[in-house]
């Protein structure tokens, strides 16, 4: 199933631990990088680590936001035996080089966990179909905060200068053949119709989902990254019409021509069904 969100919780905040997975998103990002302040990182990782393994059982994905420097080896040593652990979002990734030495990092310790790059500056997104071809990538997913800082990109009401990278972002996943990408965060949680219509953009775009940081804007999230039921049955008319005719092409009841094409769209609308 693709995710519809995925919220961050911070690393050292036990009691927001605890009750994270009640908060409605489809996945969390249990954050050790930039929740975290340098002083509390080890502790951070103990305090994850705990955390994990009582995990009840659960449909909600769990990823860890993983530091950049030094810091990503350490948060991967402590937590690569998790069990319960989706993968890890990899802050501040720069090349597919470093997801090579993680995935060597990863191998050595018999983990099984998958990566999300973060994409947090114009050198990362310009090597974002490489990066996409890297081991262990599930999907790829921008941080906009330092990506405006580092190209130095002021946004207006509509966020059009960010409309190369969103699409660059897209269009890399698309060609690597991995999830589409989630969209970025947003730190409007208070005008909740400001934040559905820029999720209804994104979604436009071929964002399938959207990191969230506040529990609120999941709620949004879902809503708009959940299919219609006419679209899910489109989706299933699309598919069954396929395998009835038992070759790579069929028509529909409105006599429109399907193909794989078609196909793999009404797959991405079944993925997002709950």
């Amino acid at each position: 199933m693709l995710a519809r969100s995925a919220l961050y919780v911070p690393g050292d905040a036990p009691d927001k631990l605890r009750k994270a997975l009640d908060r409605g998103a489809d996945e969390l990002i249990v954050d050790l990088e930039d929740a975290v302040s340098p002083d509390n990182k080890a502790l951070a990782r103990d305090i994850v680590f705990s955390w994990l393994e009582g995990l009840p059982e659960t449909d909600v994905k769990v990823w860890v936001r993983i530091n950049a420097g030094a810091d990503r080896a350490l948060d991967v040593a402590a937590l690569a035996e998790c069990e319960t652990l989706e993968g890890f979002v990899v802050a501040k990734t720069e090349s597919a080089a470093e997801l090579v030495e993680l995935d060597a990092q990863l191998t050595a310790a018999g983990s099984q966990a998958k990566v999300v790059p973060l994409l947090e500056s114009a050198n990362a997104v310009l090597s974002a179909r490489e990066i996409a071809a890297a081991p262990r990538v599930e999907r790829l997913q921008v941080g906009e905060a330092d990506l405006r800082a580092d190209v130095g990109i002021t946004t207006g009401d509509d966020e059009r200068e960010l409309l190369y990278s969103r699409s660059h972002v897209v269009f890399a996943s698309s060609a690597a053949g991995i999830s589409p990408p989630i969209a970025p965060v947003s730190t409007e949680f208070r005008d909740l119709d400001a934040y559905r219509a820029s999720t209804e953009a994104l979604a436009r775009m071929g964002f399938v989902g959207r990191a969230c940081i506040h529990p609120a804007q999941a709620v949004i999230a879902n809503e708009v990254f959940t299919p219609s039921e006419e679209r899910v049955a489109w989706a299933r008319e699309v598919l069954a019409a396929l395998e009835s005719a038992g070759s790579g092409v069929a028509v529909d009841s409105r006599g429109r021509m399907l193909d794989e094409a078609v196909a793999r769209q009404a797959r991405q609308v079944l993925a997002r069904v709950r």
